[in-house]
């Protein structure tokens, strides 16, 4: 569903992203994981067709995004760290924004929005303005946004920040439900265990540069997965 293939990102003389080849299939949950600033996040938003690249190529279910970026983000959604919503519009506005720019008709928008709001105890708090929401309401807008136009793939940079525990709950459930329908996940956190009980494979990266991937049992082998990624950061520093 994606493939990332030499994808180098340069800030001056920095390399951000240094020659990073990965692929994530169809029905897999991909954990990315690595240090504040080892390129996670320009990584994403490169694959999300938000920002240029220097080489390397991106093809989203076969198409290129450099090539043909609205055909690919019709595929795709993408929930940054830090969601930049419309605080002017009311929560059920900002849904259905969305659904018109994915073209949804209203008994789909409907139900889909009534489902995922139901799931994040988010219903009684859609007429308000999105600009009264808390950082935790904000975040689960997003993920509801992502979810109502059934995109084949999605990515997300750093999703369970700001969720309580149950929320939390409900997202790693809807990750898992999403890719067993034959959707992709490629996913940035912090939280290892979470990452080790949900994701099918692992990559870990470190300025810029992949430094391990492949299945969380190839990847951790009998450790966790944070004794190896503590072990990896060593090793290279």
């Amino acid at each position: 569903m994606l493939r990332i293939t030499e994808l180098t990102k340069r800030y001056g003389d920095h390399a951000a992203v240094d020659s990073l080849t990965l692929h994530i299939a169809r029905g897999e949950v991909y954990g990315f994981i690595g240090h504040n600033g080892a390129g996670k996040t320009t990584t994403l938003r490169s694959v999300a067709g938000i920002q240029s690249f220097d080489s390397g190529s991106i093809l989203v279910d076969g198409t290129d995004i450099t090539k043909d970026p609205i055909g690919c983000k019709r595929k795709m959604a993408y929930i940054p760290d830090n969601p930049d919503l419309y605080d002017f519009m009311s929560g059920a506005q900002y849904l259905g924004f969305v659904a018109d720019i994915f073209g949804l008709g209203k008994e789909e928008r409907t139900e889909r929005i009534g489902r995922y709001s139901e799931m994040f105890g988010l219903t009684k708090d859609l007429g308000q303005p999105v600009s009264a929401y808390s950082h935790g309401m904000k975040q689960k807008l997003a993920i509801i946004s992502a979810w109502i136009h059934e995109p084949g793939l999605i990515l997300m940079d750093e999703p369970f920040v700001g969720l309580d525990p149950v929320a939390s709950h409900t997202l790693k459930e809807m990750m898992r439900e999403f890719c067993d329908r034959g959707g992709s996940i490629f996913f940035s956190t912090h939280v290892l265990e979470v990452a080790e009980k949900l994701c099918d494979k692992v990559a870990i990266i470190r300025q810029g540069k992949l430094i391990r991937s492949g299945t969380m049992d190839e990847v951790k082998g009998d450790d966790s997965l944070e004794d190896v990624f503590l072990e990896l950061e060593a090793k290279n520093d």
